[in-house]
């Protein structure tokens, strides 16, 4: 399992274009994702203020990218980096995009947030003053609601320690396949529901149920990245 801060940095203006990937989702049928020309991997983005290549930040943001999406912080991730730094002036923000396989089995999810419970366990014992944001988009939503430890969210995995839970300030997901089993974050987890925010598009197949796909693929423009910022930020202690 693989942990730790790689040094590549968050690129933004990435070109997205369609994936000839034919996925099977169990619950919602044989769908096509989205992948990435510009594949930004794991790294440090900067906020308001540069960070050094693995120094610890004041804020840092661990996200899980989508099914059949490259390794990376992906469609999603990439710009709620973007925007998150430029909503926290002044503040150092880097980012850690998940490694997991991200499979169209959905059965990597467990892994994943064994990797993301592990790397905010590491990284938190190496900068105590760091806070972190998590999420995910899709199956990285999933990853995300594992790593809270939320039964039946998906594949067994680890959960992020319960006495790192405070060090979460906030969680912002896209598109969480939990919604199709009427769920939310905040019905689910006492601990991190109040300070989470879920964004499932009307229509959407793999959080409401619905028929039109092109709404799943819609969060990087319409809007709501822009707001999972504005959420979080406004949840960062001393902001």
């Amino acid at each position: 399992m693989l942990v730790g801060i790689s040094a590549a940095v968050v690129v933004g203006g990435a070109v997205v274009t369609p994936q000839a990937f034919a996925a099977t989702v169990p619950g919602f049928g044989r769908f096509g994702f989205f992948g990435s020309r510009n594949n930004a991997g794991a790294g440090t983005g900067t906020g308001g203020a540069a960070a050094d290549n693995g120094s610890c930040t004041d804020v840092q943001l661990v996200f899980a990218r989508g099914t059949g999406e490259p390794q990376g912080l992906g469609i999603v991730g990439r710009p709620l980096a973007q925007a998150l730094g430029a909503e926290l002036p002044g503040r150092t923000v880097s980012s850690f995009a998940v490694v997991y396989a991200a499979a169209s089995n959905q059965r990597s999810a467990g892994p994943g947030a064994t990797n993301m419970s592990q790397h905010i366990a590491s990284v938190a014992a190496a900068c105590p003053q760091t806070q972190f944001v998590i999420g995910g988009y899709s199956q990285g939503a999933s990853v995300t609601d594992i790593a809270m430890g939320i039964r039946g969210a998906g594949t067994a995995g680890e959960a992020i320690p319960a006495d790192l839970a405070g060090r979460v300030s906030a969680v912002v997901v896209f598109g969480n396949p939990l919604g199709l089993q009427r769920r939310t974050i905040a019905g689910s987890s006492a601990v991190f529901g109040p300070k989470a925010k879920e964004f499932c598009n009307n229509g959407d197949p793999v959080c409401g149920g619905g028929n039109n796909f092109a709404a799943h693929l819609a969060y990087p423009r319409n809007g709501t990245v822009q707001q999972g910022a504005e959420f979080a930020a406004g949840l960062i202690e001393g902001n």
